[in-house]
C-alpha cells in the first residue's frame, strides 16, 4: 500500500514530483500484479511443451524466451488483460501427453488439439477452466476415462473427444453442461449406455456416439433436445425402440442409427414435424411393421435407408413429395400387401428428379410391374428390383431411363419379351434379367448396350437363335444365357469378343453345329459352359489358346474324335468336364500335370491306360465310368491291367527319325535367321528403345547395374528389388530401373508373368514404360527374371511426401496435376482397355515422376485382367496393400475396378492430409476416410496438410475462397472414392472429369 503524505501547496517542483511518483508507483504495483498471472500462463505452456515428445513441423519452435508467449505459434491472448484465452495447434502431429498444468490457464476459452497423437489420459485439472467453451480432442489416441469433473466447465459449449482410445462410461456429469451444443463421443470403446440425464441439457444441437460398445436403450429423455439437429448414434449395440419423444425434434436433420439392434415399428400418428429431415438412417436393425406415411412430409429428405430390417406391409409412402430424394434404400425388408396397386408408389417418383439409386431387391413385393417405371429419373444410375414377386411384362418404356448404369430384375416372374426400346440403354454396364419367365427372340437391340459389361438372362425360356449382334457389346466381361431354350449355331461373333474374361456359359440349351474355331479369340476368358446342348463335331484345336480358361464344361453335346493336344496349353484349368459325349482315343498324358480339382471324362469311348499322376492319383478328383476300354490306374478304379506290348530291336524308332528331321530343319532355320539378323546390322535402326533391346541378357544387367550393388539399390518390395542401372547400346548410355524377381518367394513368378502380360496388353502416358524383360539364369545357375522400366528421375510420389525436414515439398497445382495424371491412368485401365485391368496395388510408392512432374503408374504384379486365370482369388491370395486395399477384399471378395478406386481415394486422402491410412490413430473403427468425412464441410482446412496451405501466401480474398473450395472438393473425391460399399464409389471418369475441372479453377494462382 503506498502511503500518501500531504503535498505543501506552495512548492509546485515538490508536487511535480509526487505525482510523477504516484504514478510510477501505481504503475509498478499494477504491473506486477498482472505480470503473477502471465508467469502463470507462461510457466503452464512451458509444462504442455515440455511434456510433448515430438514435434514434426517445428509449431513449437517459437515457444521460448525470445517471445512473449502471446507471440507463440497457436496461442492467442486476451488484449486487455494478455492472458492465454486459446491454444490451437491442430494437425500438427504432435506426439506426447497432456499436462496437468494445463488446468493454471485459468482464462483459456479455446482448447483445439484436434488431429495430433497425444495419448495417456486427459487429465481431471481441465475441471478448473471454468471460462473454457470449445475443446476439441478429437483424432488423437487418448484413453482411460472422461473426466467427469468436465462438469466444471459451466460454459463449454463444444466437446469433442471422437476418434480416440477412451473407455468406460459417459460420465452423467456431463449433464451439468447447461449450454453445451456439440457433443461428439464416436468412435472409441465407450460402454455403459447413454445417460437419461443428459436429456437436461436442452441446448443440445449435435450428439454423436457413433461406432461405440455403448449397449442399453435410447433414453426417451433425448426427446429435450429441441434444438437437435444432428443424431448420430449408429453401430452402439443399442436395444429395445425409438422413444416417440425424438419424432418431434423438429429441428432434427440427421438422424442415424444404423447398425444397432433396434426393436419395434415406427409410430404413425406423429413425426410430423420432422420438416427438416434430410438423411433418415435406420438401416441393419430388426424393426417391424410399415413405413409410416409421414415420411412423405419430410420434403428436404435426400436419404431414406431402411436396409435389412423387417418392415413390411404395403408401401404408402407419396415420393412425389419429396424433390430432393437422392438415394432410396429399402432392400432386404418383407415389403407386400398382396394387393393389385401395391407397386402404384412407382408412380409417385416421377418428380424426383435427383433420385441416383432405388433400391427395393428381395423384399416380398408381388404385384406388376408397372409401365410408369419409364418416367422415372432420366438421372436414375441404379434400379434394384431384383428378388421380389413381381409378375407382368417388362415394359417398352424402361428405355427412357438412359442414365441407368444397373438395371437388376432378376428373381422375379416376368414374362414377354424384351423390349428392343433396351438398346436405348447406352451406359447401362450391368443387366440381369435371370430367374423370370421371360420368352421369345433376344433383340438385336442387346447389341446397343456399347457399354454393358455383365449380361444375365440365365434360367428363362428365350428362343430363336442367339442375334450376332451381341458380338458389337466390346466391353462384355460376363454372358449368361444358359437354360434357356435358344437354337441354332454358337455365332462367331460372340466367340471374337476378347473382352469377354469372366464367364461365357451357353449350356442347357438348344445349340447345334460345331463349335467355330473363333473360340480360340477368348484368350481371356476364365469359364466356358457350353453343356448340355447339341454341339457335334470335333473338339476344335484353336481352343488351345484360351490359356486363361480355368473351368471347361462340354458335358453332354456330341463332340466325337479325340482330346486336342493343343488342349496342353490349359495349364491353368481346375475343372474339366467333356463326360457324356462321343470322345475316343487315349487319355491325354498331359492332363497329369495339371492342378486340376475335377475331371470328368466318363460316358465316352477312351482307350488304353488311364494314367497315374496329378489328379489321376486321387480316386475322388475324377471319373472315368463307362469307358469300357480303359486299363491301369490307381488300384481303387479296379481296371484291369494293360496289356505289355512287344518291343522291336532292330526297327530304328520312328521318334528318333522324327527328332533328327526336326533338329536339321531347326539347324536350317538358325542359319537363316543369324545371316538375316547380320544384314539387318548394316541398316541404320529406326527402331525404338523398347524395340532395340528386345533381347538382353543376364549379363548386361549385372553390368548396367554395377552387380546389382547397395549404391544402386532404389527399392524394395516383397516380391523385387529395383535397381538404377545404365544400359549401353551403340555408344548410347540409357538411365533404366531394372526391377529383378525375388524368385524364392511364393507367388513372386505369378507376379512376374501377371506383369509382363499386363505391360504387352497396356499403353497411356500415364504409365509406367517398360523397356523388355529378361528371363534366364545367373551365374549360379538360379532361374533369373527382371524387368527393365525407363527410369523416373524424381523418384516416387511416397519419396515427395515423406522427405526429410527442410527439403522441398509438393503445392498443391503440383498434387492436383499428379492426381489428374493417376486418375486418368486408371480410368483408362478400366474403361478404355480390353480386356478391363485391374491394377490392384495403388498406393504413393507405385506413383512414379518424371523431369516434368508427370505421374506414371507402376508395378502390375498383382494386376487382374477381368476374368482371367489371375482373376479367380483364393481366401489366401495377395490383394493388395493394407491401409489401401479395399475393406470387401478382406470378406473373399474378388478383386475389381472398384478395389481401384478404393485405393485411388485413400491416395488422395494421403496426399492432401499427409498421413498414412495405416497411422497409429486409425484403429478401432477409424479410418483416413473417417477423418477426412468428419472434416466436410465446414472444416477441411484443419485436415489439410500444412505444406498445400502455403498457397494462401499472398493472394487475395477472393483467390483465397476459390482456394478453399477447390481443397474442399479435392477432399470430397477422396471421401466419395473410399466409401465402404464398392457400388456408391464414384467412378473413375468421373473423378478425371472433377480432377480436371479443379485445375481449371487453379491455373491464375502462383505458388
Amino acid at each position: 500500500m503506498i502511503s500518501m503524505q500531504p503535498i505543501p501547496s506552495s512548492s509546485p517542483s515538490n508536487f511535480l514530483f509526487y505525482v510523477v511518483l504516484v504514478i510510477f508507483l501505481t504503475s509498478t504495483s499494477i504491473t506486477s500484479s498482472y505480470d503473477g498471472g502471465n508467469e502463470t500462463d507462461h510457466l503452464a505452456l512451458l509444462k504442455i511443451k515440455s511434456m510433448i515428445t515430438r514435434d514434426p513441423y517445428g509449431a513449437l519452435t517459437s515457444w521460448n524466451t525470445s517471445l512473449h508467449f502471446c507471440d507463440w505459434y497457436g496461442v492467442e491472448c486476451g488484449k486487455r488483460h494478455r492472458r492465454v484465452t486459446g491454444v490451437v495447434l491442430q494437425s500438427q502431429g504432435l506426439e506426447g501427453s497432456l499436462s496437468p498444468h494445463l488446468g493454471n490457464l485459468s482464462f483459456l476459452r479455446e482448447f483445439y488439439l484436434f488431429n495430433n497423437s497425444f495419448q495417456g489420459a486427459i487429465p481431471h485439472e481441465i475441471g478448473r477452466l471454468k471460462r473454457l467453451s470449445l475443446v476439441a480432442l478429437a483424432a488423437n489416441k487418448f484413453n482411460g476415462v472422461i473426466p467427469s469433473n468436465l462438469s466444471g466447465c459451466l460454459n463449454l459449449q463444444i466437446l469433442d473427444l471422437s476418434s480416440n482410445k477412451l473407455v468406460g462410461s459417459i460420465p452423467k456429469e456431463i449433464s451439468f453442461l447447461s449450454k453445451l451444443s456439440f457433443l461428439s463421443l464416436g468412435y472409441n470403446k465407450l460402454t455403459g449406455g447413454i445417460p437419461p440425464l443428459l436429456g437436461n441439457i436442452t441446448s443440445m444441437e449435435t450428439f454423436s456416439v457413433l461406432d461405440n460398445p455403448v449397449g442399453g436403450i435410447i433414453p426417451d429423455t433425448l426427446g429435450n433436445w429441441k434444438k437437435l439437429v444432428g443424431f448420430h448414434s449408429g453401430g452402439c449395440n443399442l436395444s429395445g425402440t425409438i422413444p416417440d419423444s425424438i419424432y418431434n425434434l423438429s429441428l432434427l436433420a440427421n438422424f442415424s442409427l444404423g447398425e444397432n439392434e433396434l426393436t419395434g415399428s415406427l409410430p404413425r400418428g406423429i413425426g410430423a414435424m420432422l420438416s427438416h429431415l434430410e438423411f433418415l438412417q435406420l438401416n441393419f436393425n430388426r424393426l417391424t411393421g410399415p413405413l409410416p406415411s409421414w415420411i412423405s412430409n419430410c420434403s428436404k429428405l435426400r436419404t431414406l435407408d431402411m436396409t435389412d430390417n423387417m418392415f413390411s406391409g404395403k408401401l404408402t409412402i407419396d415420393f412425389s413429395k419429396l424433390g430432393d430424394i437422392e438415394g432410396i434404400y429399402l432392400s432386404l425388408n418383407n415389403f407386400g400387401s398382396s394387393e393389385a396397386d401395391e407397386m402404384n408408389f412407382i408412380d409417385s417418383l416421377k418428380n424426383c428428379t435427383t433420385l441416383y439409386r432405388l433400391d427395393v431387391g428381395y423384399c416380398k413385393f408381388q404385384g406388376v410391374l408397372p409401365r410408369s417405371i419409364g418416367n422415372l429419373s432420366d438421372q436414375l444410375g441404379s434400379l434394384n428390383l431384383n428378388g421380389n414377386n413381381l409378375h407382368g411384362n417388362l415394359p417398352a418404356s424402361i428405355g427412357n431411363l438412359v442414365g441407368l448404369v444397373g438395371l437388376y430384375f432378376g428373381r422375379n416372374q416376368l414374362i414377354g419379351s424384351i423390349p428392343s426400346t433396351i438398346g436405348k440403354l447406352q451406359k447401362l454396364q450391368y443387366f440381369d434379367l435371370s430367374e423370370n419367365q421371360l420368352s421369345g427372340q433376344l433383340p438385336d437391340a442387346l447389341g446397343n448396350l456399347s457399354s454393358v459389361n455383365n449380361i444375365l438372362m440365365f434360367s428363362n425360356m428365350f428362343e430363336g437363335e442367339i442375334p450376332s449382334s451381341l458380338g458389337n457389346c466390346r466391353h462384355l466381361l460376363q454372358l449368361l444365357l444358359n437354360d434357356n431354350k435358344l437354337t441354332g449355331k454358337i455365332p462367331p461373333r460372340i466367340l471374337q469378343l476378347s473382352s469377354l474374361s469372366i464367364t461365357l456359359n451357353l449350356s442347357q440349351n438348344n445349340l447345334f453345329g460345331s463349335l467355330p474355331t473363333e473360340v480360340g479369340d477368348l484368350k481371356t476368358l476364365t469359364a466356358l459352359d457350353l453343356s448340355y446342348n447339341s454341339l457335334s463335331g470335333k473338339i476344335p484345336s484353336s481352343l488351345g489358346s484360351c490359356g486363361s480358361l480355368s473351368s471347361l464344361s462340354l458335358k453332354g453335346n456330341l463332340f466325337q474324335g479325340m482330346i486336342p493336344p493343343s488342349l496342353s496349353s490349359l495349364k491353368g484349368l481346375v475343372k474339366l468336364d467333356v463326360s457324356h459325349n462321343n470322345l475316343s482315343g487315349q487319355i491325354p498324358r498331359f492332363l497329369e500335370r495339371f492342378l486340376l480339382e475335377y475331371l470328368n471324362l466318363s460316358y465316352n469311348d477312351f482307350e488304353g491306360e488311364v494314367p497315374h499322376l496329378g489328379v489321376f492319383a486321387n480316386a475322388s478328383a475324377f471319373s472315368i465310368l463307362r469307358n469300357n476300354r480303359l486299363c491301369g490306374g490307381i488300384v481303387e478304379l479296379g481296371l484291369p491291367k494293360c496289356k505289355e506290348t512287344k518291343k522291336h530291336k532292330h526297327k530304328f524308332p520312328v521318334f528318333v527319325i522324327v527328332i533328327l528331321i526336326a533338329s536339321s530343319l531347326l539347324t536350317i532355320i538358325c542359319l537363316a535367321y543369324a545371316w538375316c539378323k547380320k544384314k539387318s546390322k548394316s541398316r541404320p535402326s529406326q527402331s525404338s528403345m523398347r524395340d532395340r533391346f528386345l533381347k538382353i541378357s543376364y549379363t548386361q544387367l549385372l553390368k548396367a547395374t554395377n552387380g546389382f550393388s547397395e549404391t544402386n539399390l532404389i527399392g524394395n518390395g516383397g516380391f523385387s528389388s529395383v535397381y538404377k542401372g545404365v544400359l549401353n547400346e551403340d555408344d548410347d548410355d540409357t538411365l533404366v530401373a531394372v526391377k529383378v524377381l525375388r524368385l524364392q518367394n511364393r507367388g513372386a513368378e505369378r507376379s512376374f508373368m501377371r506383369e509382363c502380360e499386363a505391360w504387352r496388353n497396356i499403353r497411356h502416358r500415364n504409365l509406367l514404360r517398360i523397356i523388355t524383360s529378361c528371363s534366364s539364369i545367373d551365374f549360379q545357375g538360379n532361374d533369373f527374371k527382371a524387368l527393365v522400366y525407363e527410369f523416373m528421375p524424381k523418384g516416387s510420389l511416397h519419396d515427395w511426401l515423406y522427405a526429410s525436414e527442410g527439403t522441398s515439398r509438393l503445392n498443391y497445382i503440383q498434387i492436383t496435376n499428379i492426381l489428374a495424371d493417376v486418375a486418368s491412368a486408371l480410368d483408362y485401365l478400366h474403361n478404355h482397355c480390353v480386356p478391363i485391368v485391374v491394377h490392384g496395388d495403388l498406393k504413393p510408392s507405385n506413383i512414379l515422376l518424371d523431369d516434368e512432374m508427370v505421374a506414371h503408374v507402376g508395378d502390375f504384379g498383382l494386376a487382374r485382367f477381368l476374368g482371367t486365370t489371375s482373376y479367380q482369388n483364393s481366401s489366401t491370395g495377395i490383394r493388395g496393400t493394407i491401409g489401401y486395399a479395399a475393406p470387401e477384399y478382406g470378406l473373399g471378395s474378388d478383386m475389381t475396378t472398384n478395389g481401384d478406386v478404393y485405393s485411388f481415394g485413400m491416395l488422395l486422402l494421403e496426399v492432401m492430409t499427409r498421413k498414412k491410412p495405416t497411422d497409429d490413430v486409425f484403429n478401432e473403427g477409424y479410418s483416413l476416410h473417417k477423418f477426412a468425412s468428419m472434416a466436410l464441410p465446414d472444416h477441411v482446412m484443419d485436415v489439410i496438410d500444412l505444406n498445400i496451405l502455403n498457397i494462401y501466401q499472398g493472394v487475395c480474398e477472393a483467390d483465397a475462397q476459390k482456394i478453399e473450395e477447390c481443397l474442399a472438393s479435392t477432399i470430397k473425391i477422396g471421401v466419395s472414392c473410399s466409401v465402404d460399399s464398392p457400388s456408391l464409389r464414384m467412378n473413375m471418369e468421373k473423378v478425371v472429369h472433377e480432377l480436371r475441372r479443379i485445375q481449371n479453377t487453379l491455373p491464375n494462382i502462383e505458388i
